[in-house]
């Protein structure tokens, strides 16, 4: 069961798997993960946009921005990395325009105002830290296993990669874990307009509205 304060699946949208596999496996050819300077452990990232004029943000302390996380047993909340202005990621990389990413970052464009999109690379098994981010996660996983849960406070979910398209609410503590033995592939973007996750319990036909609007 999927709760819809937590995660939810977007209706009415979906993209080819066996196209999004594929033309992953073409870009690592020629791109390589970037680790984020080792800020994050486990998990490493190849950005699909950037600040127009700014190469450098595609990279290094550009790859993870703000989030808030419990660290040790006194429970108490502290900040890591550098805020990043999610607006500013408007350029899609020129030398992957011919690639079935460009299709797919001008689809959810249309209907979401995306910030840094990424692919992320999340090795076997492994964890992230517990933590909260400033605004919701859109997640496409491309290449995941049964072994693969995305845990939102005290609820944990798997997410196949059948193109579906899933908007986790990132402002809640979570983390994910891959207990497989192979890296875990999702396209993951921020959403930094979006206030679909309210108090309130949306129809999904409302959630659509309030994310396209």
């Amino acid at each position: 069961m999927y709760s819809k304060d937590l995660i939810y699946k977007i209706p009415n949208i979906s993209f080819d798997i066996d196209r999004l596999i594929k033309s992953y496996y073409e870009i690592i050819e020629s791109k390589r993960f970037d680790s984020g300077e080792g800020h994050v452990s486990h998990i490493d990232s190849i950005a699909l946009n950037k600040i127009p004029g700014n190469e450098e943000s595609t990279k290094g302390k550009y790859s993870w921005g703000l989030y808030w996380t419990k660290p040790d047993s006194s429970g108490k909340e502290v900040a890591r990395a550098n805020y990043i202005s999610e607006n500013n990621f408007t350029e899609f990389l020129p030398e992957l325009e011919n690639t079935y990413f460009k299709h797919v970052y001008d689809q959810l464009s249309q209907r979401f105002k995306l910030g840094r999109t990424r692919i992320l690379k999340k090795g076997p098994r492994s964890t992230l830290s517990w933590h909260k981010d400033p605004e919701p996660r859109l997640h496409i996983p491309i290449i995941t296993n049964p072994g693969c849960r995305l845990v939102v406070e005290d609820r944990a979910f798997h997410l196949p990669a059948d193109g579906s398209v899933w908007v986790v609410n990132a402002k809640k503590y979570h983390n994910f874990f891959n207990g497989g033995e192979e890296d875990r592939i999702h396209l993951v973007a921020t959403l930094p307009l979006t206030n679909i996750f309210t108090e309130r319990k949306y129809s999904y036909e409302e959630l659509w509205d309030r994310c396209v609007n």
